[in-house]
């Protein structure tokens, strides 16, 4: 079958569209639990579900039982749906023979392989049952016969995890869609703070758009009182002082991290900082090479792209690579090693004045 999309699945189950198999897989589990629960709700009807709605886990099953379930037919419904969630975990899924370039399993040569129960009902799967199993948090290896089989006869989607560059752009279209308003500034200040997992950003959101008028803006300051971000004193801001060799803002920045350290971390404080200077190192790599889109290359926002080109400016490629070393250094430090007596904002204070006067700081 042709490769599907989350927005296609979407808007077939809408239409009642249904497909036999369904197999959701992929390290973004976001995804693959609106499809789940999209076909929960909508195949059948609530008097329908306690007799034809199975929903299995994959820790507590195996996958005979599920195949056997699967074999049934519905009682006074068109439909029986069985769900599978956390198959990864399911008792003989996936642990069948790689399939090498020939098409053959690696065990099938010169001797019949062990019948795989899930291949077998994909031959010829029953019509009246919809068959969804949700295989998350990481990939399928797709080397796998049974894969194979999986994109010939079921609707597969790979749910693959955004790149943080991406993010802003899902919560932009995500408050859009829900009737509400959110700048940029906003959308990196979230994924700066909530990182990448769409699960817990939509569920900050949604708990924000509560109390709010429809086409009302999620605005930085709404952030600040609804969720507990800084707009003033958080890491994006810190990168921004550090670019822009803000001496007075980025010790402002530190001191608040200092007073409030449960929420400002010293090692997602460093993480973050790491990740941004080897932007800026990216950024010196490609950045005199014909062709190359500065903004993809460092998987940002273009938006954000003359706050790169300032650091660059402010920070030649040796003092970036120098800055890495110190933000190693910091981490180790922090974490006990080479360090007894120090504690986090004085690794903090230190970090900042050697980024911020690295000609101070020996060779």
């Amino acid at each position: 079958m042709a490769a599907a999309t989350f927005e296609s699945i979407m808007k077939d189950i809408k239409a009642r569209k249904f497909q036999p198999v369904y197999f959701l897989h992929g390290d973004e589990p976001y995804f693959i639990d609106l499809i789940d629960e999209a076909i929960e709700k909508t195949v059948l009807d609530e008097a329908e579900r306690s007799f034809n709605q199975t929903v299995f886990y994959g820790k507590d099953t195996d996958l005979l039982t599920v195949i056997s379930t699967a074999q049934r037919f519905p009682m006074m419904s068109e439909y029986q749906v069985v769900i599978v969630r956390e198959a990864q975990d399911l008792k003989g899924f996936i642990k069948g023979k790689r399939v090498d370039d020939s098409g053959e399993s690696e065990t099938a040569k010169g001797k019949s392989a062990d019948k795989d129960p899930l291949v077998e009902y994909l031959k010829s799967p029953v019509p009246s049952t919809i068959l969804l199993i949700s295989y998350k948090h990481k990939p399928v290896d797709k080397r796998m016969k049974v894969f194979k089989e999986l994109e010939k006869a079921a609707t597969v989607l790979e749910s693959k995890q955004l790149y943080a560059d991406k993010v802003p752009g899902f919560i932009s279209s995500y408050v859009k869609s829900k009737g509400f308003q959110i700048s940029e500034q906003s959308g990196k200040l979230l994924t700066e703070y909530l990182g990448v997992d769409l699960s817990k950003i939509t569920n900050e959101l949604d708990k924000v758009m509560i109390g709010m008028t429809k086409g009302g803006d999620i605005s930085p300051e709404v952030i600040e009182r609804e969720i507990g971000i800084s707009k003033d004193f958080n890491v994006f801001e810190l990168q921004t002082a550090l670019a822009q060799r803000d001496v007075v803002k980025a010790n402002r920045i530190i001191n608040y991290f200092a007073a409030n350290s449960k929420a400002n971390p010293l090692v997602l404080t460093i993480g973050a900082l790491a990740s941004y200077f080897h932007k800026v190192i990216t950024y010196h790599a490609f950045r005199d090479k014909p062709g190359v889109n500065l903004a993809s290359a460092l998987k940002v926002n273009p938006y954000f792209m003359r706050e790169y080109e300032l650091a660059a400016r402010n920070y030649p490629l040796s003092t970036c690579i120098r800055i890495i070393s110190w933000l190693h250094d910091c981490d180790l430090k922090s974490k006990g090693v080479g360090n007894r007596y120090t504690d986090d904002h004085d690794l903090l204070r230190e970090l900042v004045f050697k980024i911020l006067h690295p000609q101070s700081v020996p060779a």
